[in-house]
């Protein structure tokens, strides 16, 4: 084939001689355009290959049931590898066609530039094809990968952009990577984030601090809500308001933060929500409230048996009952509390496999918190809120009946009262 494009060039440039043209100036023209009919075929035999490619090989991929070359298609690996044809035609007859040193040395080294970045794009299709198959499993959400993968691409470019430089400048590879040792410095500070972010992204991965999908709050960085991509630089978290966060990935390493993972695989969300009781309200129950509160189904077994329990121990210490301050007695807000548990634990969307509490806390200027510490059987948040909330509405509603009273700040209207009863008193 050599010898044939050779012979047709001289047949040409002969013709051109023969035709009365300058011998230099028909060398020139003959291979100039023998150059030119040799890119025309080569473009022509991309042409061609690629509508074999399109109207044969890519309808059988479609129509596969194979998973991975889909994803080949959908990153253009045949589309990049087809280019390679046209270019290795030009490289091989070029300097069949054409005798000048100089211009043959300039158009390989061309091509051979053209040819590493065609080859660096068609690997990294094969490496973000490989990564697209990896996260159709479900192991890539614990295991998130495309920190090592876009590390892979960075290899790729950083070896391809050597090669290129070796082209270009006539030189030998391994000269160029000794070369590097002189500019590791400078290169350690140019892709600082690039390294942090490599480190902290395989310390999350295979620490499994933080997977696809988990709900993190992140407060430095303003981040609440489901991660949706862990890359080389950045976690990037999708806020509930539908906001995008961007979190550095050594950042997760370096500072706290906060992942859900574990109240969501538990199945159960917690409720941890006081109420101020106005101390004031606080008494000791009489024969009244007792005969009252024996009328709340839920509370009539433990009235009935912390009734014989105090009977029981102010008669043993022969207690004298004439005064309130001696013995045991109960009292509004502790049968209270007994209410909110009974209530709690008849409610099926209340656990009561997890941590079930209704307690005191300190008494503050606010008054005395009666804490509720429970989880609820569901983590979505929507339905996790209602059941608060309806938990709540019932507590406040009931709360009266029990003699006490919730503290709250006085309001403008209570002032006006205050006021009020203050002017009709000096009346």
């Amino acid at each position: 084939m050599d010898e044939y494009i050779r012979s047709v060039t001289s047949e040409f440039i002969g013709f051109l001689v023969n035709v009365g043209m300058d011998k230099a100036l028909a060398n020139w023209v003959g291979e100039f355009a023998m150059l030119s009919i040799l890119l025309f075929i080569s473009f022509l035999a991309y042409g061609i290959v690629w509508r074999i490619m399109r109207y044969v090989l890519l309808p059988v991929i479609k129509r596969s049931n194979t998973k991975f070359d889909d994803l080949l298609l959908k990153h253009r690996f045949f589309r990049k590898v087809s280019y390679l044809l046209p270019i290795y035609l030009l490289y091989y007859f070029t300097d069949d066609t054409i005798t000048i040193k100089l211009l043959i040395k300039g158009i390989t080294a061309f091509l051979e530039l053209l040819f590493v970045v065609i080859i660096v794009m068609v690997v990294n299709s094969v490496i973000s094809t490989i990564s697209d198959y990896y996260k159709r499993y479900e192991i890539s959400k614990d295991h998130p990968m495309e920190a090592i993968f876009q590390v892979m691409k960075i290899i790729v470019y950083a070896i391809g952009f050597m090669v290129a430089i070796g082209v270009l400048f006539d030189r030998d590879i391994g000269s160029l990577f000794l070369s590097l040792g002189a500019l590791s410095a400078v290169l350690l500070l140019i892709f600082k984030d690039t390294i942090l972010g490599l480190v902290g992204g395989l310390q999350l991965i295979f620490n499994k601090m933080v997977a696809i999908g988990d709900w993190i709050t992140v407060p430095k960085y303003g981040a609440d809500g489901d991660v949706e991509e862990i890359n080389l630089i950045s976690v990037k978290v999708r806020n509930w308001d539908k906001t995008i966060v961007t979190v550095p990935t050594y950042g997760l390493i370096s500072d706290s933060f906060q992942n859900w993972r574990g109240m969501q695989d538990s199945g159960g969300r917690r409720i941890k929500r006081a109420i101020y009781i106005d101390m004031e309200s606080i008494r000791f129950c009489d024969d009244e409230m007792l005969e009252k509160f024996s009328k709340i189904v839920v509370l009539r077994p433990y009235l009935m048996g912390k009734e014989n329990e105090l009977n029981e121990y102010n008669k043993k210490f022969e207690v004298d009952l004439s005064s309130k301050v001696n013995g045991r007695r109960q009292t509004n807000v502790g049968v209270f509390r007994a209410y909110l548990k009974a209530y709690l634990n008849n409610r099926q969307d209340i656990r009561k496999d997890m941590t079930f509490l209704v307690r005191q806390l300190e008494p503050k200027e606010k008054g005395l918190p009666i804490e509720i510490y429970v989880f609820t059987n569901t983590t979505a948040w929507a339905e996790y809120e209602e059941i608060q909330a309806d938990i709540f509405d019932h507590i406040f509603s009931v709360i009266p009946e029990f003699g006490l009273r919730v503290y709250q700040s006085p309001s403008n209207a209570g002032f006006d009262k205050l006021g009020a009863a203050f002017a009709k008193g000096n009346a």
